[in-house]
């Protein structure tokens, strides 16, 4: 099969498409043959050696979308040419096959395509686990959704409308602002105006906002806490380095900073998220925003655009 391989830690140049031996199921494992793959910002921290306890090589990845190619002897919930997305990969999901363990393969409903099961795990689970299992979000709370055209942005104006919140999102551009108001958000704000947060405020007649779902702590924080409604909840999903706060921000208003990630997720925790996003995409509430498609050859392109400005929607690949 093709897959692509990391052999030295690096920029996207060190991804190589490569020729390697089809990988084989264990008892309770399954093998997927790929028709999309999802990629993430965090891969790219990988690629980079972020994570220096990974053995080289390595093919990136974990987000996949495809057919069930074959099952280990001790899968039984799962059938040969199912569809199916993933929420982990054993051999890494830049490739045309993957083996996925048992409990990582999920029902793609008919009406959802693999392009969009490749968006699910990842930036609807980092979603879904930061509004509900963080934040603990409840009906009728206002939730501010900084960078809200990306992957995870888009996931959570969507998972947030549909559970009864009022969204704000920001964006970066007119068709950012677009895309999340198409999608439920009640008001959107320009990131890139240095005195953007003042407007939610106003928005909110001085109360502030429950919930803040904030992709760029470094950058954002401090400003963040200001605009928390009385026992609101910044739940950190991204961070590019150190920030300073004033503590009293949170002492007044008996706020928290709650941080997350995905990887620390219980097997518990993760069959309750996953339950609910298939949910959603049979009834149509969850419906990923897919911005550009590459094929697999072109993994280094699809790195270097993931982490430009402006994102509107998920980055795919095609094997």
């Amino acid at each position: 099969m093709k897959a692509i391989r990391v052999a030295q830690f690096g920029g996207p140049e060190v991804m190589q498409l490569k020729n390697v031996p089809d990988p084989e199921p264990g008892p309770k494992q399954v093998l997927i043959h790929v028709r999309a793959v999802g990629v993430n910002p965090v891969e790219t921290y990988i690629r980079a050696g972020r994570y220096p306890n990974l053995a080289l090589p390595f093919t990136p990845g974990t987000d996949a979308a495809g057919e069930v190619a074959q099952i280990g002897a001790l899968v039984s919930h799962v059938a040969v040419g199912a569809r199916v997305y993933t929420s982990g990969s054993v051999t890494g999901a830049y490739s045309n096959m993957t083996v996925c363990e048992a409990a990582d393969i999920h029902p793609l409903p008919d009406k959802a395509s693999f392009a969009e099961g490749a968006a699910m795990n990842v930036p609807y689970g980092t979603a879904w686990r930061a509004l509900f299992q963080r934040a603990r979000a409840v009906p009728g709370e206002t939730v501010l959704v900084h960078g809200a055209t990306g992957g995870v942005g888009t996931a959570a104006v969507q998972l947030a409308r549909a559970a009864g919140l009022t969204v704000i999102g920001t964006a970066g551009s007119d068709r950012g602002a677009q895309l999340i108001s198409d999608l439920g958000a009640s008001h959107v704000l320009n990131h890139r105006l240095a005195d953007c947060l003042t407007e939610v405020l106003k928005i909110t007649e001085n109360r502030g906002v429950d919930i803040i779902l904030e992709m760029l702590a470094n950058a954002n924080l401090g400003k963040d806490l200001p605009v928390l409604a009385r026992h609101g909840r910044v739940v950190v999903i991204g961070s590019r380095g150190k920030v300073e706060i004033d503590a009293r921000e949170l002492m007044v208003r008996d706020a928290e900073i709650r941080g997350m990630l995905l990887f620390n997720l219980s097997a518990r925790d993760k069959a309750a998220i996953h339950a609910a996003l298939r949910a959603g995409l049979e009834n149509g509430t969850v419906k990923p925003v897919i911005a550009r498609e590459f094929p697999l050859e072109e993994a280094s392109r699809a790195h270097e655009l993931i982490m430009q400005p402006g994102a509107c929607g998920k980055i795919i690949l095609v094997p």
